[in-house]
């Protein structure tokens, strides 16, 4: 990859590259650069764009296509799931140790089950989703068996659409009973789209699929006009 040949972005002002310019391959590589303040990263998810880099990198900045999406009432909830959670062996909250979920989502692969948690949630993009996170955009799902932390995710609630971050798992399910509990918060409160971002076997197993960039673009612009943070847990 020559990120010389990327379009830097300006630090003086919030505007991104049309999304139709991005690189096939890497698939969804759009520019480089810029920072990871709130105002920025708020209108990166709502052109469908977000940050993904190593440390030893600049930020850089993606919006692959296809795009990995699901409807909060299309979750799969498989035979083995309903059975965990009918035994209600897990107790699962939100928003009640949201550094501690990202800080295992950072963790090593090998310490944790699941394929999305990885070492690329590096310490700058920690402090920016906290700040999101303290200005009410960025939530956290857990999961605990015998008051530890075993399972949870993170991402950013704006408009009607939930951007999914990472999760994790160090507990058989756990990191799909907080994703499913999550959908039923995010369908009771009229949230229309969950992003995944890019495709995992394991989120086709939740009923994750592919739709156009151009289409996931389009939902984005009707279900987050306003730019509003959202409380997907207010009614529950």
């Amino acid at each position: 990859m020559s990120q010389q040949q990327l379009p830097w972005l300006n630090l003086n002002n919030y505007e991104f590259p049309d999304v139709t310019t991005a690189w096939e391959e890497p698939n969804g590589i759009l520019a480089v650069g810029g920072d990871l303040s709130a105002q920025r990263l708020i209108e990166a998810y709502c052109h469908g764009i977000f940050p993904w880099y190593n440390e030893d990198e600049p930020i850089l900045w993606w919006s692959p296509n296809p795009r990995c999406v699901i409807k909060p009432d299309q979750v799969k909830i498989s035979k083995s799931l309903k059975k965990t959670l009918n035994k209600g062996k897990f107790a699962v909250t939100f928003d009640q140790s949201f550094e501690k979920v990202i800080d295992a989502c950072a963790a090593p692969r090998k310490e944790l089950t699941d394929d999305e948690a990885g070492t690329w949630i590096s310490d700058d993009m920690k402090l920016a989703y906290l700040r999101l996170h303290e200005q009410g955009y960025a939530h956290s799902v857990e999961v605990w068996l015998d008051n530890k932390l075993v399972g949870g995710l993170y991402g950013l609630a704006i408009g009607e659409v939930f951007f999914g971050e990472s999760m994790f798992s160090i507990a058989s399910d756990a990191s799909k009973v907080a994703f499913s509990t999550l959908c039923k918060a995010l369908e009771k409160n009229n949230f229309k789209l969950i992003d995944g971002q890019v495709y995992s076997p394991h989120l086709e197993t939740l009923g994750f699929n592919m739709i156009p960039r151009k289409d996931f673009i389009n939902q984005l612009n009707e279900l987050t006009d306003t730019r509003e943070k959202t409380d997907f847990n207010r009614d529950r």
